[in-house]
């Protein structure tokens, strides 16, 4: 998802072109020699992983590669913010001064709406004579296909994933042996769990309603009843989905029978990510429903004192990592399509495995450390069962906001179960016909 996890100053479009003027005068210089790309010219990066996450190392391993195999062509990396891309990417890709390759949000409002416009370049192609669309799951690749409309998940290829991401539970290894505890493995067994820790005086679940985790608690209730038809009219419209019966209606009632047993603190609804997994790492909560970009920071933090298990259902809210994508006025984009099949091999994506990231391909065999080796499996078995749902907010634009508002106003009590969907299903009916004109 990750659609809010990262906060950092958002910079005016202007200023990253300016800072790219000289490294596209470069690229320019080389594409008008017509010099062997391998032997010549400037391969510019943008991305927004810090370069002591498991992304940031695996990017440093696949750059040390390309220059071996491109011993004349200078690579400039740009690190931006997840922000100041996705801000400033429609303005800065009309112009010229454009990076050759460029990490970005999948989705129908982003890399769905910069393909719609023309301005990031139709993969197609390199995909099949790469071999990348036989090599990544149907779950992951939907992530990099849209439609002529900008719709994920059929069509052509406009970006290529390297890694993963999914939703699981955290869970406080001492506290439940404490309790005398064993990890559920089903919905009925989980809330049993959970009652036996409130029968303790202790609030089950970390959770955050400021912010995207509470959404996907609801969301996982809603997939706990769901199937593959419901997935993909949910997230690609294939047909219409019911906001008053069904997996959404049962999902939203379990999710205010959750909150009425006191199995989530009153004060989380105005609680913000960062506040959830603080109060987890020290040890308020038993159990943490969210993504596997805590995970590093739990390894950092918590040490061997947490561990983790799938959420009871069928599928887990997940999905590809973020996209690389070419921009159509990109310089070079021989030398990014190399880089970007450099990122899929294994000596990279072992990178990926061993620092904690989620790899797309390959197994899990180069890890050592086993809670890690358990993270990389999970998501693995996940996507080969295409059993990864995506995200609630996804489908239309702006509806993350009103997710989390709708959810507050159920918590509170001033909206009944019936009442926030009906408006959650108006909102996105409305957005649906805007993207599609149906």
């Amino acid at each position: 998802m990750k659609t809010m996890k990262r906060a950092a100053a958002i910079t005016a479009a202007l200023a990253m072109t300016a800072g790219l003027a000289a490294c596209s005068q470069g690229s320019d210089a080389g594409a008008a020699s017509g010099s062997d790309p391998a032997q010549g010219g400037t391969l510019t990066i943008w991305d927004y992983e810090s370069d002591d996450s498991a992304m940031g190392k695996a990017w440093a391993k696949a750059v040390e590669i390309f220059k071996e195999e491109h011993p004349g062509v200078e690579v400039k990396t740009e690190e931006q913010t997840f922000e100041q891309i996705q801000k400033n990417a429609k303005i800065v890709l009309t112009g010229d001064s454009v990076p050759d390759v460029m990490e970005y949000n999948k989705g129908n409002a982003t890399a769905g709406q910069l393909a719609s416009q023309g301005l990031v370049t139709d993969l197609s192609d390199v995909a099949a004579e790469r071999g990348w669309d036989t090599l990544l799951p149907e779950s992951i690749s939907a992530t990099a296909r849209y439609t002529e409309d900008g719709l994920m998940g059929s069509g052509s290829w406009y970006g290529i994933p390297n890694y993963g991401e999914f939703v699981f539970v955290y869970y406080n290894k001492q506290m439940f042996a404490d309790a005398g505890l064993s990890i559920p493995t089903t919905l009925d067994e989980f809330v049993a769990v959970m009652d036996a820790f409130k029968a303790k005086g202790i609030t089950p679940l970390a959770e955050a309603g400021a912010e995207y985790p509470m959404g996907q608690l609801w969301y996982n209730l809603v997939l706990s009843g769901a199937d593959d038809e419901f997935v993909r009219s949910y997230q690609f419209f294939d047909a219409d989905v019911d906001w008053t019966s069904g997996p959404i209606a049962s999902g939203a009632q379990t999710f205010k029978e959750w909150v009425d047993a006191g199995y989530l603190s009153a004060e989380s609804s105005g609680l913000t990510a960062e506040d959830m997994g603080t109060g987890f790492i020290a040890g308020k909560y038993p159990m943490m429903v969210t993504g596997s970009w805590w995970f590093g920071r739990l390894k950092n933090e918590m040490g061997d004192g947490f561990g983790q298990f799938l959420f009871p259902s069928k599928y887990a809210l997940g999905s590809s990592g973020n996209l690389w994508v070419v921009p159509e006025n990109a310089k070079n984009k021989e030398l990014a399509y190399d880089f970007i099949d450099i990122t899929l091999r294994d000596e990279v994506q072992q990178v990926l495995g061993a620092e904690g990231g989620l790899p797309v391909v390959g197994g899990s065999d180069a890890i050592n450390d086993e809670a890690t080796k358990t993270l990389t499996e999970n998501f693995q078995k996940l996507a080969e069962q295409n059993a990864l749902a995506y995200y609630p907010d996804w489908p239309v634009p702006g509806f993350y906001d009103q997710i989390v508002s709708n959810l507050q106003s159920l918590m509170s009590g001033s909206k009944t179960p019936e009442g926030a969907m009906k408006d959650l299903g108006d909102l996105y009916s409305e957005g649906k016909t805007e993207l599609t004109g149906e």
